[in-house]
């Protein structure tokens, strides 16, 4: 099977994924604007049983704007975040698109807080557009 390799930038935290994500989603929230210093946030969603981690962690939580507890697992030699947990995605990880660096990675398949999407920013056309969060994603209808 298919095994996709996630890792910060000086590769002390690695993130292996076996196939391809259950979806993968674009967040244009203002949190994830500024955790990852772009316009928008690119996770992809793997089930756990799909993602083996090796390498310590920095953890920063907080509350979402719908309540949902979230958990960035961040790099403490290079400060790069990798993956993250959300509460309302009980047995998923989120990893950082560009954590894996491969051009041939599977596009978005939704996108989420479209309030707050760039203008500029073109999203696939015919995927799903949300102007909320996560909480109402069932990952068994995306696979």
């Amino acid at each position: 099977m298919l095994q996709r390799k996630a890792q910060c930038h000086c590769a002390a935290l690695t993130v292996l994924c076996e196939g391809d994500p259950t979806f993968v989603a674009m967040c244009h929230c203002q949190a994830c604007q500024r955790r990852t210093g772009s316009a928008f946030n690119l996770g992809a969603w793997y089930a756990a049983q799909h993602v083996v981690i090796s390498g310590e962690t920095h953890i920063f939580q907080r509350t979402g704007e719908e309540g949902m507890q979230l958990s960035y697992h961040f790099c403490p030699a290079c400060g790069a975040n990798v993956y993250w947990l959300a509460s309302s995605m009980e047995g998923f990880y989120g990893i950082a698109v560009g954590a894996f660096a491969d051009p041939d990675f599977p596009p978005p398949t939704l996108s989420l807080y479209e309030e707050y999407r760039a203008k500029w920013v073109k999203v696939p056309e015919g995927i799903p557009c949300s102007m909320t969060t996560l909480s109402g994603i069932n990952p068994k209808h995306h696979k």
